[in-house]
Parts: structure tokens; sequence; C-alpha cells
């Protein structure tokens, strides 16, 4: 594959919806070797080996966005993983070379859901089954940081190697399932493979860094992390960058931002503290002035309560 380079990409592109729909499509995997197949959805696009094609496609919805809004305006996303799969399936419903069958499909048994398969496509390579994720991980301070259980959500909820075995030992095992067999055969009289692709960041301790997990992709997009505790010491350094507070509808494409839209540090600050007293981490972007008049992403850094993670 010779997909288009995001961070050449990114710049041309100003609509934050766009931004976020080129990310999904350009942006590395967290891992290089997950326990299971992992696969680009346009991996037999024509997309794949004509860049030039996709950075096109990508430029005209830059310039004229009102067809991404519409479709993503169809269904209500509160969920950053659903935001995802929404950009996947718009990019994949127009893909040259791909057939997008069905999307999001439920399995069930009786009254009881088991799962959904988020995508079944048909390519030149054959029908696959595809399930998605978006991840930010942080990795902690202390232990063998190339182990997955070692990898936490912000909220410390989630874990690297607690998702891999749900998509691993789950839901790309849905598609055996007696139910599952019966709706596929509606679909289509081929055999169906199953892989998973995994996105996101990494963020490391601030004050020491650490390896990534096992098997983590050498281009993974990645981050720092550090607790509420530490944050004044550095605020102290900021020199002419400036943070700025990042909404979850905001943590895929790096931030580009009107001089309007930037908070003041004092109200920055603010925030830091409010997350720590509800027990939430809180994720910024270091920012600094373009060469076109905006304010552009060069680092992006979790704020997490001094008891993180709990």
């Amino acid at each position: 594959m010779t997909l288009p380079c995001l961070a050449e990409l990114l710049p041309r592109l100003l609509h934050p919806q766009v931004r976020d729909l080129a990310w999904v499509l350009l942006s590395p995997p967290l891992l290089s070797h997950p326990p299971s197949p992992q696969r680009h959805p346009l991996a037999a696009s024509r997309w794949a080996w004509r860049p030039g094609e996709l950075a096109d496609w990508l430029l005209s919805h830059d310039a004229q966005p009102s067809v991404l809004e519409a479709w993503l305006a169809q269904h209500s996303i509160r969920r950053l993983g659903l935001y995802y799969e929404r950009l996947w399936q718009f990019a994949l419903s127009q893909a040259p070379d791909v057939d997008l069958l069905v999307a999001n499909l439920p399995i069930r048994q009786g009254g009881h859901t088991l799962g959904e398969l988020d995508l079944i496509l048909h390519d030149a390579e054959g029908v696959h089954h595809l399930e998605l994720a978006v991840k930010l991980y942080l990795g902690l301070e202390a232990g063998d940081r190339r182990r997955h259980d070692h990898w936490l959500g912000p909220g410390s909820h989630d874990r690297l190697d607690i998702k891999l075995r749900r998509l691993c030992e789950h839901q790309l095992q849905l598609p055996t399932h007696s139910h599952a067999r019966a709706l596929l055969a509606e679909l289509t009289c081929c055999e169906i493979d199953s892989a998973l692709w995994l996105g996101g960041y990494l963020f490391q301790p601030a004050s020491s860094g650490c390896e990534p997990p096992l098997g983590a992709n050498p281009e993974h997009l990645r981050g720092r992390w550090l607790r509420q505790r530490d944050w004044l010491n550095e605020t102290g350094t900021r020199g002419a960058s400036r943070w700025q507070p990042l909404q979850r509808q905001a943590w895929l494409a790096p931030a580009r931002l009107d001089h309007a839209e930037l908070w003041r540090d004092e109200d920055v600050d603010r925030w830091i503290d409010e997350g720590d007293g509800k027990g939430q981490a809180r994720l910024l972007a270091r920012i600094e002035p373009g060469t076109d008049g905006h304010w552009v992403e060069r680092e992006r850094l979790f704020v997490v309560p001094d008891s993180w993670p709990g």
C-alpha cells in the first residue's frame, strides 16, 4: 500500500471533520503485530496504490464538506469509537473497488444480542469481516511496559490486553456462530476472512518514558502524560507554545485552531483542576503558530488525577 502521507496532507485540509476523516484513513495502527490478523480496510482499493486519487477525494470534501456533514448528522454520535466507525463507513461507501455489504450487523440469539459485526466488505481479495477500534492508552510508570496489561485507558478501566482479548476471542469469532452464519449467507456465498484494525495513540510517562507494548508499530502516534501535581512545572516552560484543551470529539486529528478559539492560560489551569476534582483525565495539545495564521498541534499531553490509576 502507498497511502498519502498524513503529515503532508493535513496542512492542506481545513474542515475539522474532513481532517478527522483523513486521520482515520491514513494514521498508522497502534500495533504492527497484533495477536490476530490485521488488515487496512482500503487494502484492495485503487486508492491504496494511487494515493493522489485519495488525496484529491479528501481535498474535494474539504472544499465542499456538506456531504460528510449530512452523513454524520444522520446519527447521534457521542462515543469516539462510533465516530471513528462512521468515518470509515463514509469512506468505504465511496471508495473505488470496494463494496461495503453491511455495517454494524447485530448478531442475536433469541432476545439476546451476542455482538455486532463492524464491517462486511467485498473487494478483489475476497469478502472480509473487519472489526474497528480507536484507543488512547497510557503506559504505567513502573513494571514491564512491554506487557499489554501495563497500558491503560485514561479512565483506567480499559486496558490494551482486555481490548485485544475482546477483539480476538469474541468479536472476530462472531462470524463462526450459527446465527451469524445464517445472516451472512444472505449477503454472500464466499468464505469470509476476519481481521482487525486498531488505531489511536500511545502516551508515555512524561517523567521517565517507557518501552512501547509488545508488537507496537514503530510508527505509532504518541504523546506524554503526567499527574495533576506536576502540571505547573510543565507550564512553567511553555515559552511561545500554548496549551489547548481537547474535548473528546477532537481526539483524532491534530488540532488546527483560529486565534479566537484559544483558551486563556488561567482557564486551562482551572479546567485541569476541575478534572482532578472529578477524577477525570484531561487531554491537551501543545500548539504553536502555523505559517497560515492558525495555531497547530505539536504535541499531546494527558493530565491525570494524582490518584491515577486509582
